[in-house]
């Protein structure tokens, strides 16, 4: 049976198939222009969270190759500035053999003088060399200076190894002290003399019974009560075994962090003494989980919580022991030893945060992986240093010759004062400081690899994440110009083919 097709369907069929073949092309063409399969969620909806999740890696990867060229930059100052530290220290060790030859005069060491200070206060401003506006030397205080210039007390006297010094006042010089008298600070009157110019000239003064601080003409020395004083034999120019001296020469104190305890505050009523032990990197909370109080021998179960108390890791039990005056309970990064103080029971909901102290700035380099940028500096300086803990200023290092400061301290005292056993001393100390330095320059070498090591690791990880996500999201260019020319063929056809069919009709065939 013959069915009549109307014009009107002939036109809407054409047009259908015109611009079925009019958005395939037009697609070819925005994938030849972006060079992308993916232009929007809906052409691959699984290939676009494939390519969303690479692009977060390599987002993430960019993020820490960032923080590696920061690192670097940090780590570079700093073995900069301890190669020029080192440098100094071979000057001052060049001018310490010189002043320590028995054929140099006064006059000679004076000379020496100007130039070994001059070396101190340039050894201060290598300490607080900035990077980007940053202290690289001062812990986390980063806005101060790391070092301060100061004064400080060297003495011949072993037996004032113990007392203490406070001193007030500045001098651009070393003053040197005499005791000429004998007796004890606080208790009797002692007659002393003191040198601003090397020994050169003298003047005398007398601490009176009961007082423990001396006047130097601009500079103030407190003595702790009860130090025991010896007489100087003033015929005498070598103050080996010679009675009490005292140097005043110049010092630098540290200003900054340090990592050299952990503390613990104790939120409950046991009467315990708590102590944390190990490396932490964060505070730690530690809560007690008992349902009823607990001896410290017994099965304590406990949670820890390593972000503020936000949440717990729970589950943990110190298994119960003969020992009944301690426990130790164990935790990220170390201990929490617990012991007896007057009580040795623990309540439930107890809690414990263990603060370690931090100086370090860290960048994460990769997941989970930090590198330290700056430094402690009187760890590597030495210097002197209140302890939070302290009321006085002691020399860091433990006043080991690897103190670069109280080494290079001494020796501008020993020879602004002409004293060449003085200086001898100085110059092996100079030695074992340089050493020092250099240790420390290689560790912050061996930061420096460690950067270099994770960059290549992560260039690596960043050319696997762009060829998954390419083989995903890029297009095949000789295929895609190969689909495009068959494509713009297809559209060309429905074209010519649809205008011919529209334009038959019978009126051609009367």
């Amino acid at each position: 049976m013959a069915v009549r097709v109307s014009h009107q369907s002939l036109f809407n069929n054409f047009v259908t198939h015109m611009n079925k073949s009019l958005v395939e092309l037009m697609d070819m063409n925005i994938q030849a222009s972006s060079q992308k399969k993916i232009n929007k969620p809906s052409d691959d909806p699984a290939g676009t969270a494939r390519v969303l999740s690479y692009r977060s890696n390599l987002s993430s990867l960019g993020q820490y190759r960032e923080n590696i060229d920061s690192a670097r930059g940090w780590l570079g100052m700093a073995d900069s500035t301890l190669i020029q530290v080192n440098t100094v220290l071979t000057r001052c060790k060049e001018l310490a053999e010189q002043a320590a030859t028995g054929t140099y005069s006064k006059e000679n060491r004076d000379q020496i003088s100007f130039e070994v200070r001059e070396l101190f206060e340039q050894l201060i401003t290598l300490s607080n060399t900035e990077y980007e506006g940053k202290h690289i030397f001062s812990g986390h205080k980063v806005d101060e200076s790391a070092f301060v210039e100061t004064m400080a007390v060297t003495t011949n006297d072993a037996a004032l190894s113990n007392a203490t010094f406070s001193i007030t006042g500045a001098s651009s010089s070393t003053v040197l002290v005499q005791f000429t008298t004998a007796g004890t600070v606080g208790t009797d009157a002692l007659d002393f003399r003191y040198s601003r110019d090397g020994g050169d000239s003298w003047t005398n003064g007398t601490l009176a019974a009961g007082a423990t601080e001396i006047d130097l003409n601009g500079v103030r020395v407190d003595i702790s009560p009860g130090t025991v004083i010896q007489a100087v034999d003033i015929t005498n120019t070598s103050s080996t075994n010679n009675g009490t001296w005292l140097w005043v020469r110049p010092a630098a104190m540290y200003q900054g962090d340090d990592v050299d305890a952990i503390e613990v505050d104790h939120f409950g009523a046991a009467n315990v003494t708590t102590t944390g032990t190990g490396y932490f990197e964060q505070d730690v909370y530690v809560r007690i989980d008992n349902a009823a109080a607990v001896n410290l021998s017994g099965a304590v179960s406990y949670s820890y919580s390593l972000d503020r108390g936000v949440t717990w890791v729970t589950g943990n039990t110190k298994p119960p022991s003969a020992v009944a005056s301690n426990a130790a309970l164990v935790v990220p990064g170390g201990f929490l030893e617990l012991s007896s103080n007057g009580g040795n029971t623990l309540s439930p909901g107890e809690q414990f945060i263990i603060r370690p102290r931090r100086a370090e700035l860290r960048f994460e380099i990769s997941p989970s992986d930090y590198v330290a940028v700056n430094a402690v500096g009187k760890d590597v300086f030495g210097g002197l240093y209140v302890d939070p803990a302290a009321s006085n200023a002691s020399a860091a290092l433990g006043g080991s010759a690897r103190n670069m400061f109280e080494t290079v301290g001494e020796l501008v005292g020993y020879i602004e004062t002409n004293n060449q056993d003085g200086i001898q001393r100085a110059l092996e100390a100079l030695r074992t400081a340089s050493e020092h330095v250099l240790t420390q320059a290689g560790k912050v070498g061996g930061r420096e690899n460690r950067l270099d090591t994770a960059d290549n690791v992560l260039s690596s990880l960043e050319l696997t994440n762009q060829e998954r996500m390419s083989t995903v999201e890029d297009v095949d260019v000789a295929e895609l110009m190969t689909d495009l020319a068959h494509q713009q063929i297809v559209y060309e056809s429905v074209l010519k083919s649809s205008s011919t069919i529209m334009r038959m009709s019978l009126v051609n065939y009367i």
